[in-house]
């Protein structure tokens, strides 16, 4: 009777143990369940006691805090370079050019030359922005300058410390008004557009070269 109710009992269990169909053949959560599950006991059951007592451990660090009697860090300011002299070259034949009257100068605004001479009236082909009638604007990029008999060429632009260029802004001149139809194949419809542009007229007031006490000093 013993070995039978034994017997019984290992069959019960065998039959409890192959009663849930494998495991590929289970939905798709199912599965993730199984497997999370698995996971996870087979993890905990594999750290050491050892670093489950190192987690369990908290640190402190200690905040640290400036001491008084150190001053802040002030970053060094970056020191102007100086400017280079001239040639000596050039300033012992630049008082052969201030000599002789009626200079020109090669000017350059927005990177476009233009030959002046005191007096002069030039219509920038575009509007400057932030002046109005009565400034005085000074000209600092030239890459010509010369007389009847003496021209000072730079290499790009001529050193500003060796000339004075200004011109006044005269005013704002606009063109007449241009109307043009555009209209595309196959289109019965006609697009006007309407256009009239707007010019900045300046006046040169000065143009002469500098003496070499100015350039020196």
């Amino acid at each position: 009777m013993l070995n039978r109710a034994v017997r019984g009992s290992v069959l019960d269990l065998r039959w409890q143990a192959t009663a849930l169909p494998p495991t590929f053949l289970l939905p798709w959560r199912a599965r993730l369940f199984n497997s999370t599950s698995t996971n996870t006991t087979t993890s905990e059951d594999a750290v050491p006691d050892a670093l489950r007592a190192a987690d369990t451990t908290t640190y402190e660090t200690p905040l640290s805090t400036p001491s008084p009697s150190q001053p802040p860090a002030v970053s060094p300011s970056p020191q102007s370079v100086p400017p280079t002299p001239p040639d000596t070259t050039l300033l012992t034949l630049l008082p052969l050019l201030r000599a002789q009257k009626s200079h020109y100068i090669t000017a350059h605004i927005h990177s476009r030359p233009y030959l002046l001479t005191p007096g002069d009236t030039l219509r920038l082909p575009f509007l400057m922005h932030g002046v109005k009638p009565g400034d005085i604007l000074r000209l600092n990029r030239a890459s010509n300058i010369g007389s009847r008999d003496y021209t000072l060429k730079g290499a790009p632009y001529v050193d500003e410390r060796l000339f004075e260029c200004r011109a006044r802004v005269v005013g704002v001149e606009s063109e007449p008004m241009r109307i043009k139809e555009k209209t595309k194949r196959r289109q019965r419809k006609v697009k006007t557009v309407k256009s009239k542009m707007r010019f900045t007229v300046l006046r040169v007031v000065e143009l002469r070269v500098k003496g070499l006490e100015e350039v020196e000093g």
